[in-house]
């Protein structure tokens, strides 16, 4: 049997998927320009018919790409926050599920952030959508008394400390390896650990703004193991 002929026995859908997956790695170990429709359809184990039956083009894939990693770093982001009732326990879990996700799909968080997207005009508007979407879910968990415009300000400056911690965080990574967090843990317990900082930190912010119109201003700061 060949290759070819296993490829056709995926259902669509489940093929699409695949591709996607395949894609990724590629574009994120050689970025757009060096990666060829040829190359992804090899690694599928597929011809480019067959990769093109599809998409359309290698712009149309890349883009695809963008959402849908993107979607899936939102929907991360906002099961984990979403699911705190306390303000601060939600900025920790939304900065930490952040950190996870650069952690476990590093390929994704270097096709968003780290390889060049948004220099390339065709597809910094689909990377700029997913900072929006981010930070317009973002917005809506700051509890404070503000006007839409502030809200939305802080918010994209919460998802830029993240976006640009992370990038800090990949790199140095690449050239030194994981570093050890508190005990000798590794990695997984460091993005905790920068995690907890910069929730601290933007909580420290949130505490200072003006009191709700309700009432009280955000409650102090839990403590937290």
């Amino acid at each position: 049997m060949t290759t070819e002929t296993r490829a056709r026995r995926l259902p669509a859908a489940r093929r699409r998927r695949q591709l996607l997956s395949v894609a990724l790695e590629c574009f994120a170990a050689a970025g757009f320009h060096a990666t060829s429709m040829e190359d992804i359809a090899d690694q599928a184990g597929v011809t480019k018919p067959v990769l093109y039956q599809h998409f359309g083009s290698k712009s149309q894939l890349y883009r695809e790409l963008i959402e849908t990693v993107g979607a899936e770093l939102l929907e991360t982001v906002t099961t984990r926050a979403t699911a705190e009732a306390e303000p601060y326990r939600r900025v920790l879990e939304g900065f930490r599920a952040y950190f996870r996700f650069v952690e476990t799909q590093p390929a994704a968080f270097e096709l968003l952030f780290s390889s060049g997207a948004r220099q390339q005009e065709e597809f910094a508007g689909a990377v700029r959508a997913v900072e929006s979407r981010i930070a317009a879910t973002i917005a809506s968990l700051i509890e404070v008394g503000i006007e839409a415009s502030h809200r939305e300000l802080l918010a994209f400056g919460i998802v830029g400390l993240a976006e640009t911690t992370s990038r800090l965080w990949v790199e140095r990574r690449r050239r030194n390896g994981p570093v050890a967090g508190p005990a000798g843990a590794g990695h997984a317990r460091e993005g905790d650990l920068m995690a907890q900082r910069l929730a601290d930190l933007v909580w420290a912010g949130l505490r200072a703004l003006p009191p709700a119109e309700a009432g009280a201003s955000p409650p102090r700061r839990p403590h937290t193991s």
